[in-house]
């Protein structure tokens, strides 16, 4: 009886398994994506993505990180792609997501514009200066007041959403804002200048990106349509490398934009390659996944919200094995080859 009892709980067992395999991919995954040029629009445009992943994508846009954090609370999207530091805020709200991979590090895609009288970052003490709140320009406009030490009590400091400060701007309300393209090309082309780009900030140790978060649900769930999503994203990367006028063209018709203004905020953006990105120097290799490169940003980034008010102290989590899921990248670099 107990042979007969442990034959069945096998069969059932490897039943299981079998049917989890073999999960038909979802009808619709829900993509979330900002208004800006980005390499994933490549997939948008020429319907690859869906392809690939044998479902309808239903794109979603949204202004910000907070929009998709409050996307991903109400179940309204599966994937996105957004800033480190509003994930961040996310994972440690307790939000079920993870991050799977990394879509871009910040150059120059995000950077201080500054009218005439601004020539160095230092030169924003006594001036007005704007920023996305809950984002990865607001974190980089601290550091760099940080890291350069500027009296932050002589800086006026304005939470703006992009569209607010272009307008604040042109008002003549503020005299500098950290942003990202277009917005930041749009405060150029009305008398600004480049005055610090994130980039400055990887020579004092910051690692400030643009991430793919995914609901935990879904990639429980359909695990090999997350690893299909990323490899898309490497194929992408890879075709505006391999000809970046023709892609920035592509792009530019897709969002609306300048070609000029695709083309600048694709090639302000580093991408790790997949093979890159499973390993301790990004989101690890599946141990030790709080001392990986993702791991240890996630901590300067939580410390830095909560040193703002953004997040409490207390909440953030001792480690970050359960926000960093490199499983999917991994899969997706061993499918690639």
């Amino acid at each position: 009886m107990k042979k007969n009892l442990s034959m069945l709980l096998i069969a059932g067992s490897l039943w299981a398994t079998a049917s989890q395999a073999e999960t038909p991919p979802p009808a619709e995954v829900r993509v979330a994506y900002s208004g800006g040029s980005q390499v994933l629009m490549l997939a948008k445009a020429d319907g690859s993505l869906d392809k690939a992943l044998n479902s309808k994508v239903k794109w979603v846009q949204f202004a910000s990180g907070a929009d998709a954090l409050t996307y991903f609370a109400s179940d309204a999207i599966d994937i996105a792609n957004f800033g480190s530091s509003p994930a961040t805020a996310g994972v440690v709200r307790k939000l079920p997501v993870e991050i799977v991979g990394v879509s871009g590090v910040i150059a120059t895609y995000e950077r201080l514009i500054g009218k005439q009288g601004i020539n160095n970052i230092k030169d924003i003490e006594g001036k007005r200066v704007a920023y996305p709140p809950n984002s990865t320009a607001q974190y980089a406009l601290e550091a760099a007041i940080s890291v350069n030490k500027l009296d932050r009590r002589k800086i006026t400091l304005l939470p703006l959403r992009p569209a607010d400060m272009v307008a604040a701007w042109k008002r003549g309300d503020i005299d500098a804002g950290y942003v990202w393209a277009p917005f930041a090309q749009e405060l150029e082309s009305s008398g600004g200048h480049q005055v610090f780009a994130t980039k400055d900030l990887q020579k004092d140790g910051y690692l400030i990106y643009n991430n793919y978060v995914v609901s935990k649900r879904f990639a429980e769930k359909y695990p090999q349509t997350v690893s299909a999503f990323l490899r898309v994203h490497q194929q992408k990367v890879d075709e505006f490398r391999k000809d970046p006028e023709h892609a920035a063209a592509l792009v530019a018709k897709e969002v609306g934009a300048p070609v000029a203004t695709a083309a600048n905020t694709l090639g302000g953006l580093e991408y790790p390659s997949l093979a890159e990105q499973g390993t301790a120097a990004w989101l690890g290799d599946g141990s030790h996944t709080t001392q990986s490169g993702i791991g240890q940003a996630l901590s300067k980034t939580a410390h830095f919200l909560a040193d703002i008010g953004e997040i409490r102290q207390r909440d953030i989590p001792d480690n970050w094995d359960s926000a960093i899921n490199s499983r999917y990248i991994r899969d997706a670099a061993a499918a690639a080859k």
